[in-house]
């Protein structure tokens, strides 16, 4: 599903209360629970919220491509990328606060002064993929929605609001699918019973169904709960890269 122009006052508006959840549960933690893990192996909540810090930033960099339309590569390198997240972990609370808060406030900013023309301006991912700028919005709100999950502070994917997951979910089934090219997996489908949304993974046809709320559908393809909410026969998925 690609954004258009006239979506995005509606979309940052949804960053900017996903942020508002976000920046709330951060304020709730202390100088202990940043320091403990987080739901990503061999993270801390710390690596979590300097990657949200650093991501906000990057963010920026495709904004200002945009809107200077000179290139500005989302990170430097991966090298750096990786770098600023692992020294930016060990800070205490009030600089990890503080640095979210800013580096939230700066992209969001940005992003709402941007003109119709620069929203359809051409940038490219840290991986290398052309998107036109009006894509940006939908990436950071992926980043704070998923990664406020992966706090592991209380958030959970049933606190997602219906229409992120109305969007991820069908986005991580053909992901997933395309992911299964290289990954020996039995086609299946999923059924979510709250929204009637249905998917196939693989190759058609599913050999089985499986079946939950979409949010947690949402959550077990994206490889952040173990689908024990769900009913079916539920098989190794390969790992996102």
């Amino acid at each position: 599903m690609t954004t258009t122009v006239s979506q995005i006052p509606g979309q940052l508006d949804g960053v900017a209360a996903a942020t508002t959840r976000l920046l709330d549960t951060i304020r709730g933690l202390d100088e202990r629970a940043i320091a403990e893990p987080s739901l990503l192996p061999g993270w801390t909540r710390g690596h979590v919220l300097s990657h949200l810090a650093r991501n906000a930033d990057s963010l920026l960099n495709l904004l200002l491509w945009a809107h200077t339309g000179v290139e500005i590569p989302q990170y430097a390198s991966s090298f750096l990328r990786d770098h600023d997240i692992e020294a930016g972990a060990a800070r205490p609370h009030n600089e990890q606060l503080a640095d979210n808060e800013a580096a939230a406030t700066r992209w969001l900013g940005l992003a709402r002064s941007l003109t119709d023309d620069t929203w359809q301006a051409r940038v490219r991912t840290r991986q290398g993929r052309p998107i036109p700028a009006s894509e940006v919005p939908w990436m950071r709100l992926q980043e704070v929605e998923i990664h406020h999950v992966d706090l592991n502070a209380g958030y959970q994917p049933s606190d997602w609001p219906a229409p992120f997951v109305a969007r991820i979910l069908p986005r991580a089934a053909e992901d997933l699918t395309h992911l299964t090219a290289d990954f020996p997996l039995e086609s299946f489908a999923i059924h979510a019973a709250d929204t009637g949304f249905t998917a196939t993974i693989g190759a058609s046809p599913a050999t089985h169904t499986i079946t939950g709320p979409a949010a947690s559908l949402a959550a077990w393809l994206l490889g952040r709960r173990p689908g024990s909410d769900l009913t079916g026969e539920l098989p190794t998925l390969p790992a996102w890269k």
